[in-house]
């Protein structure tokens, strides 16, 4: 392990080449965070912020992370999985002196350890994806919520809910903007993002033919649909399960077969959680599943396949192969456990491909570059979830349309005002 106290803590520094190529081939992939690199590089909005950062380290992060620094941002980072680093990536960012903490295999200790030391430089802005940093300052340190924190950011789905709950608790104590329920996160990085990283999960622990198989999909929210799509496209026999009912109506008429998991859970041969809550997958599954039945989890947090139930019923188990545990059963059946139950298309993937992360990130951006420049006017934000404006979003997806050369047609001046003469009628 390689490490500057108080700077960085990577797993080895030589392989910073190897990242910096991995970043480069993002950043051809990802034409709106440079533009915006390119425009802010000169003014440096964030000189004089410190941003905090808690996001998966992958090649796409990486060039958010430049994007920040070239607007002139100091900034410290740490992992939000255990399992999501790319040391290579993490290594580069070091060599380049940027603040980082993080490492792929890291322990929950360790994981809390590094998050600490990117709160050791006081931030003003924070960056999370899953909440933990953000929990973290209110649970250790909530005077910085006072004395420094002037609002931070959210990534996912996991943690916008955490952090709605703490702020219907009244116990958030900064402004955060949701990033992800902006259009050009939540309908894009989430369901393409997800769909696409979490099959290619599943092919590299496991090279299974997907064709033919009852695929069960635990979910049909953003993700758990893109899943649904993508392994519907690759010849699966595509099952939900769902608690919510309009939910379950959307995957029923878009063609998937809809179930309760404990009937799912009797044919299905690959399964995969998507829904954000613990214990989805729970004992009574795993004694009713197929012998060779494939087990894997694609959100936030490794809580919805309840390992220890798996464990009860298991005499035995092995690394069959890279991010691939076979547990055999008390009765002798086969169940395997893809990337110990994390995320698999971040564990045993790379994560979402760096064209719908481009717009993910673009947000992050400029919401993180918002509360900079309210801050500059003395304005603070509601201690609340905020949503991100809609010309934001907007403004994102035509940039993103005319990266791929496509023109859209916009709105006459009589088109406008008839749409706000509310007395035309037949």
């Amino acid at each position: 392990m390689d490490q500057k106290v108080g700077k960085y803590k990577v797993r080895d520094l030589k392989m910073a080449k190897e990242g910096t190529r991995l970043i480069e081939w993002a950043e051809s992939r990802m034409p709106v965070l440079m533009a915006l690199q390119e425009k802010y590089k000169k003014t440096k909005p964030f000189k004089g912020y410190r941003i905090a950062g808690c996001l998966h380290v992958t090649k796409e992060t990486a060039v958010l992370v430049k994007t920040f620094v070239a607007a002139g941002a100091d900034v410290s980072w740490s992992g939000c999985n255990p399992l999501s680093t790319n040391d290579a990536v993490a290594a580069a960012l070091a060599a380049q002196g940027v603040s980082i903490f993080a490492w792929h295999g890291m322990n929950v200790k360790e994981f809390y350890w590094c998050i600490e030391q990117t709160l050791k430089f006081h931030p003003n802005l924070t960056l999370d994806d899953g909440a933990d940093l953000i929990f973290t300052i209110h649970k250790s340190h909530p005077e910085f919520a006072q004395k420094f924190v002037i609002g931070g950011t959210e990534e996912t789905t996991t943690g916008v809910h955490r952090l709605r709950a703490m702020a219907a608790d009244g116990a958030l104590r900064y402004p955060v903007i949701a990033v992800n329920d902006a259009e050009t996160k939540w309908d894009f990085d989430n369901v393409y993002g997800t769909g696409q990283s979490t099959l290619d999960g599943i092919l590299r622990a496991t090279s299974v033919l997907l064709a033919g198989k009852n695929i069960v999909v635990a979910g049909f929210g953003h993700c758990g649909r893109g899943v649904a799509q993508r392994a519907k496209g690759l010849g699966a026999n595509v099952i939900v399960t769902e608690v919510k009912p309009t939910a379950a109506l959307k995957a029923t008429l878009e063609g998937f077969r809809v179930m309760k998991m404990d009937d799912a859970a009797k044919v299905g041969d690959i399964f995969v959680t998507a829904t954000g809550v613990k214990d989805v997958i729970v004992k009574r599954h795993f004694q009713s599943m197929k012998d060779g039945a494939i087990v894997s989890n694609t959100g936030h947090y490794d809580c919805e396949i309840n390992l220890p139930d798996l464990l009860s019923v298991t005499k035995g188990k092995r690394e069959i192969r890279e991010n691939n545990e076979e547990y055999v059963t008390k009765d002798g059946r086969r169940i395997y456990l893809l990337a110990q139950g994390r995320l698999v298309n971040l564990a045993a993937a790379e994560g979402h491909p760096s064209e719908v992360m481009d717009m993910s990130f673009a947000n992050q951006f400029m919401s993180q570059l918002r509360l900079a420049e309210l801050h500059k006017k003395g304005v603070r934000l509601e201690n609340t979830v905020h949503d991100i404006p809609e010309a934001q979003d907007q403004e994102i997806a035509r940039v993103k349309l005319g990266t791929n050369g496509i023109k859209i047609d916009k709105l006459t001046p009589d088109q406008l005002k008839y749409i706000e003469d509310y007395s035309s009628g037949t």
